[in-house]
């Protein structure tokens, strides 16, 4: 049961959070390319907000299944 309360931390649930919530910034960061006009500054630094995302949701992926 040891490796149940580990995998339900609460530490996981806010890592995973805190990647959704950094992909949602991604996604709404490309729609400033609408209003301001320049539009690979807008791209590039959304998809590096986007990596950055996916590798923390992989980082509390894997601290789920390593536990």
């Amino acid at each position: 049961m040891d490796s149940m309360q580990k995998a339900n931390s609460v530490n996981i649930y806010v890592i995973i959070t805190a990647a959704v919530l950094l992909g949602t910034a991604g996604v709404f960061f490309r729609f400033l390319d609408e209003i301001f006009g320049h539009g690979f500054i807008f791209t590039s630094v959304s998809n590096i907000i986007l990596i950055i995302g996916i590798l923390v949701a992989l980082k509390g992926v894997f601290a789920i299944l390593k536990s």
